[in-house]
This record gives C-alpha cells, structure tokens and sequence, in this order.
C-alpha cells in the first residue's frame, strides 16, 4: 500500500478532498457527520493492482462524500468535503 499525497498544498478552498490518482475507490473509510483529522485516511483508491491510501488534507466534519466503492475517478475529482 502506497501514501499518496493530493496534489497541491490541503484540502480545495470548498473543502473537497480529491483524488491523488486515478484509479477505481476500494473503499470509503469514513461516513458523513464524522470528524477527521488533517492526516487521517479516508479512503483507498487501486491503480494497476496498487492500492493507495487517500489522507485528508485538513481537518473538519465529513459534510458530503461525492463518490461510491467501485466508482473509477481521475486525478483531482472530489472524493469529499469537509465542512
């Protein structure tokens, strides 16, 4: 399991937490309400059979989670907001 990092320094001025590569999202490591902290991971996203763990750039609560298991992304799609 690789870490990634999102491109760009913390979470978008919205909130949004994205995607550090494209790949299909493994799983959702957290629900909607919950707090997170900057450094927590929050989901797992498999390139070419390598699975990497997403960290959250900042810290708040969970507001929205844009995206499914199983559900391909690009590099720089939302996974999440924070609120």
């Amino acid at each position: 399991v690789q870490r990634a990092a999102a491109p760009g320094a913390g979470a978008g001025a919205s909130g949004a937490e994205v995607a550090p590569l494209a790949g299909v999202v493994v799983s959702i490591d957290v629900a909607v309400g919950q707090s997170v902290a900057a450094g927590d991971r929050i989901a797992v996203i498999e390139a070419m059979k390598m699975k990497t763990d997403v960290f959250a750039k900042g810290a708040g609560a969970v507001a929205a989670i844009m995206v499914k298991q199983g559900e391909a992304v690009d590099a720089g799609d939302a996974l999440l907001t924070l609120g």
